[in-house]
Protein backbone atom coordinates (compact mmCIF):
# COMPACT_ATOMS: atom_id res chain seq x y z
CA UNK A 1 0.00 0.00 0.00
CA UNK A 2 1.08 3.12 -1.00
CA UNK A 3 0.11 7.22 1.05
CA UNK A 4 -0.76 10.16 -1.45
CA UNK A 5 -2.83 13.13 -0.75
CA UNK A 6 -5.44 14.18 -2.61
CA UNK A 7 -6.83 17.49 -2.47
CA UNK A 8 -5.13 17.57 1.33
CA UNK A 9 -6.92 14.61 1.84
CA UNK A 10 -4.48 11.28 2.47
CA UNK A 11 -5.55 8.20 1.24
CA UNK A 12 -4.18 4.59 0.63
CA UNK A 13 -3.76 3.08 -2.47
CA UNK A 14 -2.64 -0.75 -3.90
CA UNK A 15 0.44 0.02 -5.96
CA UNK A 16 0.24 0.41 -9.86
CA UNK A 17 -3.26 2.16 -9.22
CA UNK A 18 -3.79 5.24 -11.17
CA UNK A 19 -4.47 8.41 -9.41
CA UNK A 20 -8.15 8.15 -11.20
CA UNK A 21 -9.14 5.11 -9.73
CA UNK A 22 -8.19 6.02 -6.35
CA UNK A 23 -10.07 9.56 -6.77
CA UNK A 24 -13.25 7.43 -7.72
CA UNK A 25 -12.71 5.03 -4.55
CA UNK A 26 -12.56 7.89 -2.22
CA UNK A 27 -15.42 9.58 -4.17
CA UNK A 28 -13.46 12.65 -5.75
CA UNK A 29 -14.59 13.76 -8.98
CA UNK A 30 -12.24 13.78 -11.91
CA UNK A 31 -14.19 14.48 -14.99
CA UNK A 32 -13.20 11.95 -18.17
CA UNK A 33 -14.37 11.43 -21.62
CA UNK A 34 -12.28 8.84 -23.16
CA UNK A 35 -11.60 6.36 -20.18
CA UNK A 36 -13.33 3.07 -19.95
CA UNK A 37 -12.24 0.57 -17.27
CA UNK A 38 -12.66 -2.26 -19.43
CA UNK A 39 -9.48 -1.60 -21.70
CA UNK A 40 -5.95 0.20 -20.82
CA UNK A 41 -6.06 4.10 -20.12
CA UNK A 42 -5.34 6.44 -22.98
CA UNK A 43 -5.29 9.48 -22.15
CA UNK A 44 -6.22 11.31 -25.32
CA UNK A 45 -8.68 13.57 -24.25
CA UNK A 46 -6.84 14.80 -21.76
CA UNK A 47 -10.06 16.33 -19.91
CA UNK A 48 -8.78 13.99 -16.69
CA UNK A 49 -5.56 16.24 -16.28
CA UNK A 50 -4.50 16.77 -12.34
CA UNK A 51 -2.05 18.65 -10.87
CA UNK A 52 1.28 15.98 -8.79
CA UNK A 53 4.26 17.54 -6.78
CA UNK A 54 6.52 15.10 -5.80
CA UNK A 55 10.18 15.09 -5.79
CA UNK A 56 10.87 15.54 -9.46
CA UNK A 57 8.32 19.25 -8.78
CA UNK A 58 4.91 19.91 -9.86
CA UNK A 59 3.56 18.78 -13.19
CA UNK A 60 0.30 18.37 -14.77
CA UNK A 61 -0.36 14.50 -15.72
CA UNK A 62 -3.32 12.33 -16.94
CA UNK A 63 -4.86 10.91 -14.27
CA UNK A 64 -6.72 8.00 -16.12
CA UNK A 65 -3.19 6.94 -16.81
CA UNK A 66 -0.49 8.00 -14.25
CA UNK A 67 0.43 5.37 -11.58
CA UNK A 68 0.28 6.59 -7.79
CA UNK A 69 3.39 6.87 -5.66
CA UNK A 70 4.85 6.66 -2.53
CA UNK A 71 3.97 10.73 -0.96
CA UNK A 72 2.44 11.72 -4.12
CA UNK A 73 0.38 15.23 -3.62
CA UNK A 74 -2.47 15.78 -5.94
CA UNK A 75 -4.72 18.82 -7.02
CA UNK A 76 -7.52 17.69 -8.94
CA UNK A 77 -8.89 21.68 -9.10
CA UNK A 78 -6.10 23.89 -8.77
CA UNK A 79 -6.12 26.86 -10.92
CA UNK A 80 -3.33 25.68 -13.34
CA UNK A 81 -5.53 22.00 -13.81
CA UNK A 82 -8.78 24.30 -14.19
CA UNK A 83 -7.29 27.01 -16.75
CA UNK A 84 -5.84 23.88 -18.52
CA UNK A 85 -9.37 21.98 -18.45
CA UNK A 86 -10.93 24.93 -19.66
CA UNK A 87 -9.00 25.31 -23.12
CA UNK A 88 -9.62 21.86 -23.86
CA UNK A 89 -12.63 22.07 -23.27
CA UNK A 90 -12.97 25.24 -25.30
CA UNK A 91 -11.75 23.34 -28.19
CA UNK A 92 -13.76 20.56 -27.69
CA UNK A 93 -17.08 22.57 -27.70
CA UNK A 94 -16.00 24.73 -30.86
CA UNK A 95 -15.09 21.42 -32.62
CA UNK A 96 -18.92 19.96 -31.24
CA UNK A 97 -21.05 22.62 -30.04
CA UNK A 98 -24.16 20.16 -29.93
CA UNK A 99 -23.07 17.54 -27.93
CA UNK A 100 -24.29 17.39 -25.18
CA UNK A 101 -21.55 15.99 -22.62
CA UNK A 102 -19.75 18.37 -23.47
CA UNK A 103 -21.83 21.33 -22.81
CA UNK A 104 -22.08 19.87 -19.22
CA UNK A 105 -18.29 20.08 -18.98
CA UNK A 106 -18.31 23.37 -20.21
CA UNK A 107 -20.88 24.23 -17.89
CA UNK A 108 -19.19 22.82 -14.98
CA UNK A 109 -16.09 25.11 -15.85
CA UNK A 110 -18.45 28.15 -16.46
CA UNK A 111 -17.76 28.56 -20.29
CA UNK A 112 -20.06 30.33 -22.79
CA UNK A 113 -20.75 29.12 -26.40
CA UNK A 114 -17.77 28.85 -28.28
CA UNK A 115 -16.57 32.21 -30.76
CA UNK A 116 -18.38 31.71 -34.05
CA UNK A 117 -15.53 32.12 -35.90
CA UNK A 118 -14.11 28.56 -34.86
CA UNK A 119 -17.18 27.05 -34.53
CA UNK A 120 -17.53 23.85 -35.97
CA UNK A 121 -20.19 20.87 -36.90
CA UNK A 122 -19.04 17.85 -35.54
CA UNK A 123 -19.74 15.20 -32.96
CA UNK A 124 -17.07 13.16 -32.52
CA UNK A 125 -13.94 14.53 -30.87
CA UNK A 126 -11.48 12.09 -31.85
CA UNK A 127 -10.78 10.61 -28.23
CA UNK A 128 -10.49 6.97 -30.09
CA UNK A 129 -12.32 5.14 -27.43
CA UNK A 130 -14.93 3.03 -30.21
CA UNK A 131 -11.82 2.07 -31.97
CA UNK A 132 -10.01 0.90 -28.81
CA UNK A 133 -12.92 -0.96 -27.65
CA UNK A 134 -13.35 -2.62 -31.05
CA UNK A 135 -9.80 -3.94 -30.75
CA UNK A 136 -8.39 -4.30 -27.67
CA UNK A 137 -12.03 -5.78 -25.93
CA UNK A 138 -13.94 -7.45 -29.22
CA UNK A 139 -11.03 -8.58 -30.95
CA UNK A 140 -12.14 -7.54 -33.75
CA UNK A 141 -11.21 -4.08 -35.41
CA UNK A 142 -13.60 -2.98 -37.66
CA UNK A 143 -13.30 0.67 -37.37
CA UNK A 144 -10.49 2.95 -37.10
CA UNK A 145 -9.02 6.65 -37.83
CA UNK A 146 -8.28 7.47 -41.13
CA UNK A 147 -6.09 10.81 -42.49
CA UNK A 148 -4.15 13.28 -40.25
CA UNK A 149 -4.90 16.56 -38.47
CA UNK A 150 -8.13 18.18 -39.84
CA UNK A 151 -9.08 15.47 -42.02
CA UNK A 152 -8.73 12.86 -39.18
CA UNK A 153 -12.19 10.60 -38.76
CA UNK A 154 -13.09 7.37 -37.48
CA UNK A 155 -14.45 4.79 -40.47
CA UNK A 156 -13.69 1.84 -41.89
CA UNK A 157 -11.00 0.33 -43.65
CA UNK A 158 -10.80 2.18 -46.99
CA UNK A 159 -14.23 3.99 -45.72
CA UNK A 160 -16.30 0.78 -47.14
CA UNK A 161 -18.89 -1.60 -45.54
CA UNK A 162 -16.64 -3.75 -42.83
CA UNK A 163 -17.68 -7.81 -43.52
CA UNK A 164 -15.89 -8.52 -39.88
CA UNK A 165 -18.55 -6.19 -37.66
CA UNK A 166 -20.18 -8.60 -35.76
CA UNK A 167 -22.77 -5.46 -34.47
CA UNK A 168 -22.13 -5.51 -31.12
CA UNK A 169 -22.77 -2.12 -31.11
CA UNK A 170 -20.05 -1.52 -28.16
CA UNK A 171 -18.27 1.33 -30.24
CA UNK A 172 -21.35 3.28 -30.12
CA UNK A 173 -22.20 2.03 -26.28
CA UNK A 174 -19.05 3.64 -25.17
CA UNK A 175 -18.74 6.55 -27.32
CA UNK A 176 -19.17 10.07 -25.15
CA UNK A 177 -20.68 12.09 -27.36
CA UNK A 178 -22.80 9.70 -29.41
CA UNK A 179 -21.67 10.07 -32.56
CA UNK A 180 -23.64 9.28 -36.01
CA UNK A 181 -20.65 7.84 -37.85
CA UNK A 182 -20.64 5.13 -35.06
CA UNK A 183 -24.19 4.18 -35.87
CA UNK A 184 -24.19 0.37 -37.07
CA UNK A 185 -26.01 1.13 -40.76
CA UNK A 186 -22.41 3.22 -41.34
CA UNK A 187 -20.07 0.21 -40.77
CA UNK A 188 -21.82 -3.14 -41.80
CA UNK A 189 -24.29 -4.00 -44.05
CA UNK A 190 -25.90 -5.99 -41.79
CA UNK A 191 -28.47 -4.78 -40.17
CA UNK A 192 -28.25 -4.94 -36.36
CA UNK A 193 -30.92 -6.54 -34.44
CA UNK A 194 -31.15 -5.46 -30.83
CA UNK A 195 -32.25 -7.82 -27.96
CA UNK A 196 -35.51 -6.59 -26.64
CA UNK A 197 -36.43 -6.82 -22.89
CA UNK A 198 -39.08 -9.60 -22.52
CA UNK A 199 -40.05 -7.92 -19.22
CA UNK A 200 -40.91 -4.71 -21.19
CA UNK A 201 -42.57 -6.90 -23.65
CA UNK A 202 -40.19 -5.87 -26.04
CA UNK A 203 -40.84 -2.01 -25.96
CA UNK A 204 -37.04 -1.42 -24.80
CA UNK A 205 -33.78 -3.16 -25.22
CA UNK A 206 -31.55 -4.97 -22.58
CA UNK A 207 -27.79 -6.17 -22.59
CA UNK A 208 -26.65 -9.33 -22.17
CA UNK A 209 -26.03 -9.38 -18.72
CA UNK A 210 -29.47 -8.05 -17.02
CA UNK A 211 -31.96 -8.71 -14.25
CA UNK A 212 -34.68 -10.40 -15.68
CA UNK A 213 -37.29 -8.37 -14.09
CA UNK A 214 -37.57 -6.16 -10.38
CA UNK A 215 -39.28 -9.04 -8.42
CA UNK A 216 -36.80 -12.03 -9.68
CA UNK A 217 -35.62 -14.40 -7.02
CA UNK A 218 -32.87 -14.42 -6.49
CA UNK A 219 -32.48 -10.69 -7.19
CA UNK A 220 -29.14 -11.41 -9.38
CA UNK A 221 -28.42 -10.63 -12.87
CA UNK A 222 -27.54 -13.14 -15.14
CA UNK A 223 -26.26 -13.66 -18.73
CA UNK A 224 -27.78 -14.30 -21.67
CA UNK A 225 -25.41 -17.45 -22.97
CA UNK A 226 -27.24 -17.16 -26.75
CA UNK A 227 -25.64 -13.33 -27.22
CA UNK A 228 -22.71 -13.02 -25.39
CA UNK A 229 -19.68 -11.87 -26.43
CA UNK A 230 -17.61 -13.62 -24.12
CA UNK A 231 -19.36 -17.24 -23.68
CA UNK A 232 -19.91 -16.81 -27.82
CA UNK A 233 -16.68 -15.80 -29.06
CA UNK A 234 -14.24 -15.74 -26.29
CA UNK A 235 -14.01 -11.26 -26.56
CA UNK A 236 -15.10 -9.19 -24.19
CA UNK A 237 -15.05 -9.56 -20.75
CA UNK A 238 -16.22 -6.18 -19.78
CA UNK A 239 -18.63 -6.92 -17.04
CA UNK A 240 -16.23 -8.74 -15.19
CA UNK A 241 -13.51 -5.40 -15.08
CA UNK A 242 -16.83 -3.82 -13.36
CA UNK A 243 -18.23 -6.13 -11.36
CA UNK A 244 -16.10 -5.05 -7.64
CA UNK A 245 -17.80 -7.91 -5.92
CA UNK A 246 -15.99 -10.25 -8.57
CA UNK A 247 -18.81 -12.25 -8.77
CA UNK A 248 -18.99 -12.64 -12.99
CA UNK A 249 -17.39 -16.61 -13.46
CA UNK A 250 -18.24 -17.28 -16.86
CA UNK A 251 -17.09 -20.95 -16.51
CA UNK A 252 -20.57 -21.48 -14.47
CA UNK A 253 -22.94 -24.32 -15.81
CA UNK A 254 -26.40 -25.01 -14.96
CA UNK A 255 -26.62 -27.43 -12.02
CA UNK A 256 -29.05 -30.31 -11.49
CA UNK A 257 -30.24 -31.00 -8.04
CA UNK A 258 -32.35 -33.45 -6.84
CA UNK A 259 -34.50 -32.34 -3.45
CA UNK A 260 -36.58 -34.99 -1.46
CA UNK A 261 -39.74 -32.98 -0.69
CA UNK A 262 -43.41 -34.28 0.53
CA UNK A 263 -45.36 -32.51 -2.03
CA UNK A 264 -45.45 -30.58 -4.99
CA UNK A 265 -47.60 -27.10 -6.12
CA UNK A 266 -47.42 -26.49 -9.62
CA UNK A 267 -48.19 -22.95 -10.33
CA UNK A 268 -46.11 -22.16 -14.10
CA UNK A 269 -48.88 -19.51 -14.75
CA UNK A 270 -50.03 -18.68 -18.73
CA UNK A 271 -48.69 -17.15 -21.74
CA UNK A 272 -50.19 -14.10 -23.58
CA UNK A 273 -51.84 -14.68 -26.56
CA UNK A 274 -49.84 -13.86 -29.82
CA UNK A 275 -51.87 -11.41 -31.16
CA UNK A 276 -49.67 -11.56 -34.67
CA UNK A 277 -51.87 -14.64 -35.70
CA UNK A 278 -54.72 -12.33 -36.10
CA UNK A 279 -53.26 -10.52 -39.40
CA UNK A 280 -56.53 -8.50 -40.05
CA UNK A 281 -55.85 -6.73 -36.41
CA UNK A 282 -52.39 -5.51 -37.92
CA UNK A 283 -50.42 -6.29 -34.91
CA UNK A 284 -46.55 -6.61 -35.67
CA UNK A 285 -47.55 -4.73 -38.99
CA UNK A 286 -48.65 -1.47 -38.06
CA UNK A 287 -46.57 0.44 -35.18
CA UNK A 288 -48.97 1.62 -32.74
CA UNK A 289 -51.12 -1.37 -32.73
CA UNK A 290 -50.00 -2.60 -29.02
CA UNK A 291 -50.82 -5.37 -26.82
CA UNK A 292 -52.66 -4.79 -23.31
CA UNK A 293 -49.44 -5.93 -22.00
CA UNK A 294 -47.41 -3.95 -23.61
CA UNK A 295 -49.50 -0.97 -22.32
CA UNK A 296 -49.26 -2.16 -18.83
CA UNK A 297 -45.78 -1.87 -19.09
CA UNK A 298 -46.18 1.59 -20.96
CA UNK A 299 -48.70 3.08 -17.93
CA UNK A 300 -46.08 1.90 -15.07
CA UNK A 301 -44.04 3.93 -13.76
CA UNK A 302 -40.79 1.93 -13.95
CA UNK A 303 -41.61 1.21 -17.35
CA UNK A 304 -39.79 1.91 -20.76
CA UNK A 305 -41.70 5.01 -20.74
CA UNK A 306 -41.72 6.39 -17.79
CA UNK A 307 -45.34 5.75 -16.98
CA UNK A 308 -46.51 7.72 -19.96
CA UNK A 309 -48.69 6.69 -22.95
CA UNK A 310 -46.36 7.42 -26.18
CA UNK A 311 -46.95 6.88 -29.62
CA UNK A 312 -44.22 5.12 -31.70
CA UNK A 313 -43.11 8.35 -32.98
CA UNK A 314 -43.09 10.22 -29.56
CA UNK A 315 -46.37 11.95 -29.39
CA UNK A 316 -49.21 11.02 -27.12
CA UNK A 317 -52.37 9.78 -28.65
CA UNK A 318 -55.76 11.75 -28.52
CA UNK A 319 -57.72 8.76 -29.61
CA UNK A 320 -57.12 4.96 -28.46
CA UNK A 321 -59.21 1.82 -29.49
CA UNK A 322 -59.11 -1.05 -27.17
CA UNK A 323 -60.16 -3.91 -28.58
CA UNK A 324 -61.75 -6.84 -26.44
CA UNK A 325 -61.46 -10.77 -26.62
CA UNK A 326 -58.40 -10.74 -28.91
CA UNK A 327 -57.38 -14.67 -28.77
CA UNK A 328 -60.74 -15.71 -26.33
CA UNK A 329 -64.23 -16.19 -26.99
CA UNK A 330 -63.50 -16.99 -31.28
CA UNK A 331 -63.44 -20.66 -32.42
CA UNK A 332 -60.63 -20.03 -34.40
CA UNK A 333 -58.19 -19.75 -31.86
CA UNK A 334 -59.71 -20.38 -28.56
CA UNK A 335 -63.64 -20.62 -27.49
CA UNK A 336 -62.99 -20.14 -24.10
CA UNK A 337 -63.29 -16.79 -21.92
CA UNK A 338 -60.15 -15.36 -20.28
CA UNK A 339 -61.93 -14.08 -17.61
CA UNK A 340 -59.83 -10.87 -16.97
CA UNK A 341 -59.88 -9.11 -20.61
CA UNK A 342 -62.93 -6.95 -19.62
CA UNK A 343 -61.95 -5.77 -16.27
CA UNK A 344 -57.90 -4.95 -17.45
CA UNK A 345 -59.58 -2.86 -20.63
CA UNK A 346 -61.35 -1.03 -18.42
CA UNK A 347 -58.51 -0.12 -16.29
CA UNK A 348 -56.69 0.96 -19.11
CA UNK A 349 -59.29 2.81 -20.42
CA UNK A 350 -59.36 4.58 -17.44
CA UNK A 351 -55.55 4.98 -17.14
CA UNK A 352 -55.00 5.94 -20.42
CA UNK A 353 -58.21 8.89 -20.27
CA UNK A 354 -56.85 9.92 -17.02
CA UNK A 355 -53.34 10.64 -18.42
CA UNK A 356 -54.01 11.94 -22.04
CA UNK A 357 -57.41 13.21 -22.39
CA UNK A 358 -57.85 10.80 -25.19
CA UNK A 359 -61.30 9.30 -26.28
CA UNK A 360 -61.43 6.31 -25.81
CA UNK A 361 -63.37 3.37 -27.99
CA UNK A 362 -64.09 -0.13 -26.83
CA UNK A 363 -65.28 -2.75 -28.69
CA UNK A 364 -66.21 -5.68 -27.30
CA UNK A 365 -68.64 -8.61 -27.48
CA UNK A 366 -69.88 -9.01 -24.22
CA UNK A 367 -69.20 -6.99 -21.06
CA UNK A 368 -68.40 -9.33 -18.19
CA UNK A 369 -67.58 -8.10 -14.71
CA UNK A 370 -68.29 -10.59 -12.44
CA UNK A 371 -66.60 -9.39 -9.16
CA UNK A 372 -67.00 -7.46 -6.18
CA UNK A 373 -66.84 -3.71 -7.53
CA UNK A 374 -66.42 -4.30 -11.09
CA UNK A 375 -69.88 -3.28 -11.99
CA UNK A 376 -69.30 0.17 -10.50
CA UNK A 377 -65.97 0.72 -12.45
CA UNK A 378 -67.64 -0.09 -15.50
CA UNK A 379 -70.46 2.28 -14.34
CA UNK A 380 -68.01 5.10 -13.93
CA UNK A 381 -66.16 5.00 -17.13
CA UNK A 382 -69.60 5.40 -19.21
CA UNK A 383 -70.07 8.62 -16.87
CA UNK A 384 -66.41 9.67 -18.00
CA UNK A 385 -67.61 9.53 -21.57
CA UNK A 386 -65.49 6.22 -22.70
CA UNK A 387 -67.29 5.02 -25.65
CA UNK A 388 -68.08 1.02 -25.65
CA UNK A 389 -69.49 -0.35 -29.27
CA UNK A 390 -70.86 -4.03 -29.20
CA UNK A 391 -69.38 -5.75 -32.12
CA UNK A 392 -66.83 -7.70 -33.70
CA UNK A 393 -63.46 -5.89 -35.61
CA UNK A 394 -63.34 -6.82 -38.90
CA UNK A 395 -60.29 -5.30 -39.69
CA UNK A 396 -57.25 -2.61 -38.35
CA UNK A 397 -56.14 -0.83 -41.29
CA UNK A 398 -54.05 2.38 -42.59
CA UNK A 399 -56.24 2.27 -45.50
CA UNK A 400 -58.21 6.15 -45.58
CA UNK A 401 -60.37 7.02 -47.02
CA UNK A 402 -61.79 10.51 -45.90
CA UNK A 403 -58.70 13.29 -45.09
CA UNK A 404 -59.79 12.72 -40.98
CA UNK A 405 -58.36 9.35 -41.65
CA UNK A 406 -55.14 10.30 -43.31
CA UNK A 407 -52.35 9.34 -41.41
CA UNK A 408 -54.09 7.68 -38.47
CA UNK A 409 -55.10 3.78 -37.91
CA UNK A 410 -58.69 2.53 -39.12
CA UNK A 411 -60.80 -0.06 -37.17
CA UNK A 412 -63.43 -0.91 -39.02
CA UNK A 413 -66.12 -2.71 -36.68
CA UNK A 414 -70.27 -3.87 -36.93
CA UNK A 415 -72.00 -2.05 -34.23
CA UNK A 416 -74.83 -4.42 -33.26
CA UNK A 417 -76.91 -1.97 -31.09
CA UNK A 418 -76.89 0.62 -34.05
CA UNK A 419 -76.92 -1.76 -36.53
CA UNK A 420 -74.32 -0.73 -38.90
CA UNK A 421 -70.63 -0.98 -39.98
CA UNK A 422 -68.50 1.66 -38.35
CA UNK A 423 -64.90 2.89 -39.30
CA UNK A 424 -63.36 4.39 -36.67
CA UNK A 425 -60.14 6.50 -37.29
CA UNK A 426 -58.18 6.28 -34.05
CA UNK A 427 -54.23 7.27 -33.16
CA UNK A 428 -53.14 3.87 -31.24
CA UNK A 429 -55.44 0.29 -31.25
CA UNK A 430 -54.55 -1.63 -28.03
CA UNK A 431 -55.58 -5.24 -28.29
CA UNK A 432 -57.00 -7.30 -25.11
CA UNK A 433 -55.16 -10.68 -25.50
CA UNK A 434 -56.59 -13.53 -23.80
CA UNK A 435 -54.74 -16.75 -21.79
CA UNK A 436 -52.91 -19.61 -23.42
CA UNK A 437 -51.16 -22.32 -21.41
CA UNK A 438 -47.85 -22.23 -21.34
CA UNK A 439 -46.04 -23.62 -24.10
CA UNK A 440 -44.21 -26.68 -21.77
CA UNK A 441 -47.60 -27.41 -20.11
CA UNK A 442 -47.68 -30.83 -21.91
CA UNK A 443 -44.15 -31.60 -20.65
CA UNK A 444 -44.48 -30.77 -17.03
CA UNK A 445 -48.16 -32.60 -16.98
CA UNK A 446 -46.76 -35.67 -18.43
CA UNK A 447 -43.54 -35.51 -16.05
CA UNK A 448 -45.93 -35.13 -12.82
CA UNK A 449 -48.66 -37.53 -14.33
CA UNK A 450 -51.29 -34.44 -14.26
CA UNK A 451 -54.63 -34.32 -16.43
CA UNK A 452 -55.19 -31.43 -18.87
CA UNK A 453 -58.26 -29.98 -20.09
CA UNK A 454 -59.24 -29.90 -23.61
CA UNK A 455 -57.75 -26.65 -24.23
CA UNK A 456 -54.60 -27.73 -22.40
CA UNK A 457 -55.21 -26.20 -18.63
CA UNK A 458 -54.36 -28.48 -15.94
CA UNK A 459 -57.23 -30.65 -14.38
CA UNK A 460 -58.12 -30.86 -10.98
CA UNK A 461 -59.20 -33.72 -8.69
CA UNK A 462 -62.93 -32.27 -9.02
CA UNK A 463 -63.90 -28.78 -9.97
CA UNK A 464 -65.78 -28.30 -5.96
CA UNK A 465 -64.63 -31.00 -3.69
CA UNK A 466 -61.15 -30.97 -4.56
CA UNK A 467 -60.50 -27.70 -6.75
CA UNK A 468 -56.51 -27.60 -5.78
CA UNK A 469 -55.97 -31.09 -5.35
CA UNK A 470 -54.90 -33.36 -8.26
CA UNK A 471 -55.27 -37.33 -9.40
CA UNK A 472 -51.70 -37.64 -8.22
CA UNK A 473 -51.27 -37.77 -4.34
CA UNK A 474 -48.91 -34.60 -3.47
CA UNK A 475 -49.08 -33.08 -6.50
CA UNK A 476 -51.48 -29.62 -6.17
CA UNK A 477 -51.94 -26.96 -8.65
CA UNK A 478 -52.39 -23.14 -8.02
CA UNK A 479 -52.97 -20.08 -10.48
CA UNK A 480 -53.48 -19.65 -14.10
CA UNK A 481 -52.00 -23.21 -14.86
CA UNK A 482 -55.13 -24.61 -13.79
CA UNK A 483 -57.57 -21.98 -16.25
CA UNK A 484 -58.11 -18.30 -17.18
CA UNK A 485 -58.56 -16.36 -13.68
CA UNK A 486 -57.71 -12.83 -12.17
CA UNK A 487 -55.63 -11.97 -9.60
CA UNK A 488 -57.77 -12.47 -6.25
CA UNK A 489 -58.83 -16.07 -7.42
CA UNK A 490 -55.25 -16.64 -8.01
CA UNK A 491 -54.52 -15.59 -4.48
CA UNK A 492 -57.39 -17.54 -3.15
CA UNK A 493 -55.92 -20.74 -4.84
CA UNK A 494 -52.15 -20.03 -3.96
CA UNK A 495 -53.55 -20.40 -0.05
CA UNK A 496 -55.81 -23.19 -0.75
CA UNK A 497 -52.70 -25.33 -2.35
CA UNK A 498 -50.39 -23.93 0.27
CA UNK A 499 -53.06 -24.99 3.07
CA UNK A 500 -53.27 -28.60 1.70
CA UNK A 501 -49.38 -29.22 1.55
CA UNK A 502 -49.47 -28.48 5.02
CA UNK A 503 -52.11 -30.80 6.30
CA UNK A 504 -50.25 -33.85 4.39
CA UNK A 505 -47.28 -32.92 5.57
CA UNK A 506 -48.26 -32.53 9.18
CA UNK A 507 -50.05 -35.63 9.07
CA UNK A 508 -46.68 -37.55 9.36
CA UNK A 509 -47.88 -40.83 7.14
CA UNK A 510 -49.70 -41.77 4.12
CA UNK A 511 -52.55 -43.45 3.62
CA UNK A 512 -52.09 -46.48 1.17
CA UNK A 513 -55.52 -48.09 -0.47
CA UNK A 514 -56.14 -51.47 0.55
CA UNK A 515 -56.57 -53.25 -2.46
CA UNK A 516 -53.32 -52.24 -4.17
CA UNK A 517 -52.32 -54.14 -7.06
CA UNK A 518 -49.02 -56.54 -6.21
CA UNK A 519 -46.70 -58.80 -8.39
CA UNK A 520 -45.72 -62.30 -8.09
CA UNK A 521 -42.02 -62.38 -9.03
CA UNK A 522 -41.60 -66.01 -10.30
CA UNK A 523 -44.03 -65.08 -12.80
CA UNK A 524 -43.46 -62.20 -14.31
CA UNK A 525 -41.60 -62.09 -17.33
CA UNK A 526 -40.49 -58.60 -17.78
CA UNK A 527 -42.98 -58.04 -21.00
CA UNK A 528 -43.23 -54.71 -19.55
CA UNK A 529 -46.96 -54.70 -20.72
CA UNK A 530 -48.40 -52.92 -17.88
CA UNK A 531 -45.75 -50.05 -17.14
CA UNK A 532 -47.28 -47.58 -19.83
CA UNK A 533 -51.17 -48.33 -18.87
CA UNK A 534 -50.66 -47.15 -14.89
CA UNK A 535 -52.49 -44.14 -15.13
CA UNK A 536 -50.79 -43.20 -11.74
CA UNK A 537 -47.40 -44.12 -12.99
CA UNK A 538 -46.79 -46.05 -9.92
CA UNK A 539 -45.44 -49.26 -11.93
CA UNK A 540 -41.45 -48.93 -13.22
CA UNK A 541 -38.89 -51.42 -14.34
CA UNK A 542 -36.21 -53.15 -12.50
CA UNK A 543 -33.25 -53.77 -14.32
CA UNK A 544 -31.46 -55.57 -11.95
CA UNK A 545 -34.48 -58.36 -11.97
CA UNK A 546 -35.77 -57.86 -15.05
CA UNK A 547 -39.20 -57.76 -13.86
CA UNK A 548 -42.03 -54.76 -13.06
CA UNK A 549 -41.85 -53.21 -9.58
CA UNK A 550 -45.10 -51.43 -7.71
CA UNK A 551 -44.56 -48.45 -6.05
CA UNK A 552 -47.61 -48.80 -3.12
CA UNK A 553 -47.37 -45.01 -2.40
CA UNK A 554 -48.90 -44.15 -5.44
CA UNK A 555 -51.04 -47.50 -6.83
CA UNK A 556 -54.75 -46.45 -5.99
CA UNK A 557 -55.85 -50.10 -7.21
CA UNK A 558 -57.93 -49.24 -10.31
CA UNK A 559 -56.80 -52.86 -11.65
CA UNK A 560 -56.18 -51.56 -15.05
CA UNK A 561 -52.34 -53.51 -14.65
CA UNK A 562 -53.91 -56.84 -13.47
CA UNK A 563 -56.35 -57.22 -16.29
CA UNK A 564 -53.84 -56.43 -19.08
CA UNK A 565 -50.76 -59.03 -17.45
CA UNK A 566 -50.45 -61.91 -19.77
CA UNK A 567 -48.88 -64.39 -17.40
CA UNK A 568 -51.17 -63.40 -14.24
CA UNK A 569 -48.12 -61.99 -11.93
CA UNK A 570 -49.87 -58.82 -11.10
CA UNK A 571 -53.07 -59.53 -8.88
CA UNK A 572 -54.90 -57.20 -6.45
CA UNK A 573 -55.12 -57.11 -3.08
CA UNK A 574 -58.64 -58.47 -1.91
CA UNK A 575 -59.64 -59.01 -5.53
CA UNK A 576 -57.31 -61.89 -6.84
CA UNK A 577 -58.48 -64.95 -8.12
CA UNK A 578 -58.75 -67.43 -5.55
CA UNK A 579 -60.84 -64.31 -3.22
CA UNK A 580 -63.22 -63.98 -6.23
CA UNK A 581 -63.59 -67.65 -7.19
CA UNK A 582 -64.57 -68.50 -3.54
CA UNK A 583 -66.92 -65.20 -3.40
CA UNK A 584 -68.39 -66.79 -6.74
CA UNK A 585 -68.62 -69.79 -5.02
CA UNK A 586 -70.55 -68.29 -1.70
CA UNK A 587 -72.83 -66.57 -4.05
CA UNK A 588 -73.76 -69.76 -6.11
CA UNK A 589 -74.38 -71.43 -2.80
CA UNK A 590 -77.39 -69.66 -1.94
CA UNK A 591 -78.90 -70.83 -5.53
Amino acid sequence: MVKLFIDDQQVEAEEGQTILEVARKFHIHIPTLCFYRAISPYGGCRVCLVEIADDRGSRLVTSCSYPVAEGMYVRTISERVLNARKVIVDLLLARCPEVKKIQELAAELDLGPPDPEFREDHDCILCGLCTRVCVELMGVGAIGFHGRGAKRKVTTPYEEISDICIRCGACAFVCPTGARVLELEHITGRKPVPLLSEFDEGLRSRPSIYIPFPQAVPNKPVIDKDNCVRLQMGKCGACQFFCEAEAINYDMKDEFRDLKVGAIILSTGFKGFDASRIFRLGYKRYPNVYTSLQIERMVNSSGPTGGEIKLRDGRQPKSVGIVHCVGSRDDKTNAYCSRVCCMYSLKLAHLIKERTGAEIYNFYIDMRTPGKGYEKFYEKLMRENVHFIRGNVAEVTDWAMTAEEEGRLVIRAEDTLLGVVRRIPVDMVVLSIGMEPQSDSEGVRRKFNVSCSDEGWFLERHPKLAPVSTFTDGIFIAGTCQGPKDIPDTVAQAGAAAAEVMALIDKGHVDLEPNSAYITDELCSGCKTCIPLCPFKALSFNAEKGISAINEALCKGCGTCVASCPSGALQQNLFNDEQIYEEIKGVLSYV
